[in-house]
């Protein structure tokens, strides 16, 4: 670089961070200090019974995290001054950089501290109805037990229902790439099924078959059991969503595993079996388990055609007490099985990024 670039780029104007941003940094962990002493009294005078003491648990976890706000609130207000005395071109821009961080750091951590003060503060309102409402304590102790027991369907709903959705799909998927003119009529029948199926509320599909056949009168199938039917109509919803992502999978094999295949003289079937589908079903795994997670949360939807799943039995317990506390049982139990698989998702996804960069 010439001595003529250098003079340039010195004499380039250095963007200074007015104090501006470390008063916003400073504000906003002093708005959230003020609001959380605020909630933390309001918390004492309106929680009922045990709630008091998890809301103020929740108020004080909130004033420790403003605690940390200020750690880069002060640093980015230390750097301000020292940025506006500093001669050096270069330090200057990295004091700057260090400014702006830290203060946006600290407004944000205050806003995340806000909004959980905020939900406090909506679960205490109008004499902390909405706590009564449902966080009832003595209505989720009696209830958690029955709905537990309950949610033994739903679980075994969803694990059987993810064991004929993979065959299903799977079957659907291959039907959907059944290849030259011997397969375009079992193309056809594939993608006619997987359209109307996906355009299907899988509430009316639960509802169809499960009042529709036993009506129908239809041979081995009408005298199948509430949950079987269940199991049934998930399988049929959810096979063609898993065709979509078993085919997207086999599609993205290079068609050059497919020649070398055959040149070897395997048969498309073989070849499917053998090279193709091995290949496609690790690729799709993360896509295929996103799909599990929504199978498992639909299983409540089984209660409409009268199956005694957690939802159900959440129901008859809100219906005698006049309250939704048992309901929010069940909103925590597939929050419980839910969460740890939708982490392992991101898991699968962030390691096969890393494995193709």
């Amino acid at each position: 670089m010439s001595a003529v670039t250098v003079r340039r780029a010195t004499a380039q104007p250095v963007p200074h961070p007015a104090r501006g941003l470390a008063l916003l940094g400073l504000g906003a962990a002093s708005v959230a200090t003020v609001a959380t002493w605020l909630v933390t009294a309001e918390i004492f005078q309106a929680a009922a019974g045990s709630w008091k003491w998890v809301f103020g648990a929740v108020a004080v976890a909130a004033a420790a995290a403003v605690l940390l706000v200020f750690k880069p609130a002060v640093e980015a207000w230390r750097c301000s001054g020292r940025c506006a005395a500093c001669g050096d071109v270069v330090e200057k821009r990295a004091l700057a950089a260090r400014v702006r961080e830290s203060a946006w750091t600290a407004a944000g951590t205050a806003f995340a501290v806000l909004c959980a003060l905020a939900l406090v503060m909506f679960v205490l309102a109008n004499d902390a109805a909405v706590q009564r409402t449902f966080f009832q304590g003595e209505l989720i102790g009696t209830s958690t037990l029955d709905i537990i027991r309950a949610f033994g369907t739903n679980l075994f709903i969803a694990v059987v229902a993810q064991v004929f959705v993979l065959v299903w799909g799977l079957i659907l998927a291959l039907a959907r790439l059944a290849p030259g003119r011997v397969g375009r009529p079992i193309r056809a029948l594939a993608v006619a099924y997987i359209d109307v199926i996906r355009a299907v509320p899988a509430i009316i599909v639960i509802y169809l078959i499960g009042f529709g056949l036993p009506i129908a009168q239809i041979p081995v199938l009408s005298g199948l059991s509430q949950t079987w039917y269940a199991i049934l109509a998930l399988t049929i919803v959810y096979g063609a969503y898993v065709a979509e992502v078993f085919r997207s999978g086999i599609e993205s094999v290079h068609p050059s595993q497919v020649a070398a295949s055959r040149s070897l003289g395997f048969s498309y079937l073989a070849t499917m079996r053998h090279v193709v589908v091995p290949q496609a079903t690790k690729r799709v795994i993360p896509p295929l388990l996103n799909d599990f997670i929504g199978l498992q949360k639909d299983t409540a939807l089984v209660n409409v055609i009268g199956t005694i799943d957690a939802f159900n039995q959440a129901k008859i317990f809100s219906a005698n007490h006049f309250n939704l506390s048992s309901v929010t049982v069940v909103a925590g139990l597939f929050i419980l099985i839910t969460i740890p698989q939708a982490r392992f998702v991101d898991r699968l996804i962030a390691r096969d990024k890393a494995k193709g960069s």
